[in-house]
């Protein structure tokens, strides 16, 4: 029920800019942002999930523009250049959610893959750091606009059972409190969304398909939803102009760390899909 005593900021023909919006997180929030009437850009390297994605929704709101991007956030130059290969009605982001990611299986620091570690680092945090870099500009010049990064949880002092990982988390998790202190002079505001144990097609991607490894994450446990962060998402962006989420650490209810997890069964009940 929204509230007479503090209503949200109406942020209804903003451009929202989506990464990995082909599944999982970044579907979900797309999904939410066409919902409060955005514009919304759809990046993922799945183009033909893009375009289902992008029929459903103006099927269900047709006043709702959304344009396609396929992009491989491996392909630095594109990312750099991205806000160049938008339509005009497009280009000016008012809010980039940095979700595109992935972990590639659970090599520890004495085994790791250099290709797999070029891959996750490029992806999930240069590629951030870069399109961050690209369309905060561009906010920063018109005087509004949110950013949103996607970390898993990840503090000092913490274990950590993935060394590669576990790096990367640290790494978005700084850069974007980094980010918050550089723009602090400025209307931009920067949130670093945390999830824990989440149920999307991480697990798959992470364990290359194996259906039966990607199920026993959650073996249980009551994991959170892609809905459950787009949720919160939604809510950092929706916050008057003087207030700033800087960040949301979101666990299911039997986790409390990394690896502190209770697998208690289904006594909590799930919500549907």
């Amino acid at each position: 029920m929204a509230s007479a005593r503090y209503a949200p900021l109406d942020i209804s023909g903003w451009t929202v800019m989506v990464t990995g919006a082909s599944s999982g997180f970044g579907l979900a929030t797309a999904w939410r942002f066409a919902e409060l009437g955005c514009k919304l850009v759809l990046v993922a390297r799945r183009e033909e999930r893009l375009k289902a994605l992008a029929a459903e929704i103006v099927a269900k709101y047709p006043g709702v523009k959304c344009h396609c991007f396929p992009l491989d956030m491996m392909d630095i130059p594109k990312v750099e250049a991205a806000a160049t290969l938008l339509p005009a009605d497009f280009a000016e982001v008012d809010i980039l959610v940095n979700n595109a990611g992935l972990a590639l299986g659970k090599a520890t620091a004495d085994e790791n893959a250099t290709e797999d570690v070029v891959r996750m680092m490029t992806t999930n945090v240069s590629a951030l750091i870069v399109c961050t870099a690209t369309f905060a500009k561009g906010m920063k010049k018109r005087g509004r606009g949110r950013t949103a990064g996607n970390s898993v949880s990840a503090k000092p002092g913490e274990r950590h059972v993935v060394a590669c990982w576990g790096g990367r988390r640290h790494a978005v998790t700084a850069f974007t409190s980094a980010a918050r202190h550089d723009l602090v002079g400025t209307p931009i505001r920067v949130t670093c969304i945390s999830p824990g144990f989440a149920e999307t097609e991480f697990s798959l991607v992470r364990f290359k398909a194996d259906e039966k490894k990607a199920a026993s994450v959650y073996t249980d446990l009551v994991p959170l939803y892609a809905d459950d962060i787009a949720d919160q998402i939604v809510y950092a962006a929706t916050r008057p102009a003087h207030v700033q989420i800087a960040d949301i650490i979101c666990w299911p209810t039997n986790q409390a760390g990394p690896t502190n997890i209770a697998r208690v069964g289904a006594s909590l009940g799930a919500p549907a899909k």
